[in-house]
């Protein structure tokens, strides 16, 4: 991996989460349920398009990684650095690695 396919490996990455952390709650809070399904179409739409149609994540081998792990591990991560409790991080960081595993397996059965 070159030094340029692992800046945009981690900038792809790093927008998921953030994006999700940024906008998801505010939209809910001002919009209600349908700012839900908004942000849902918004943020895993436009990080799925810069991730997977641009091309910001660089895969090599037949490995494919699901974008719940960069999800789960941003999010941990961005609740330990603002002071939140650890054991309701780990909690969703598991859910993602379940939600990554069970999202890999559909797609490899395809």
């Amino acid at each position: 991996m070159t030094f340029q396919t692992f800046v945009t490996t981690f900038a792809g990455a790093f927008i998921f989460p953030f994006l999700i952390r940024l906008l998801w709650g505010k939209m809910v809070e001002n919009w209600g349920a349908i700012g839900g399904w908004m942000a849902a179409g918004f943020i895993v739409g436009t990080s799925w398009t810069l991730n997977h149609g641009v091309g910001f994540i660089y895969q090599t081998g037949p490995v494919w990684v699901d974008m719940a792990w960069a999800a789960g591990a941003g999010l941990f991560v961005a609740s330990l650095a603002s002071g939140d409790s650890a054991k309701k991080g780990f909690k969703n960081l598991s859910f993602a690695i379940i939600g990554g595993i069970i999202g890999g397996f559909i797609l490899s059965s395809l």
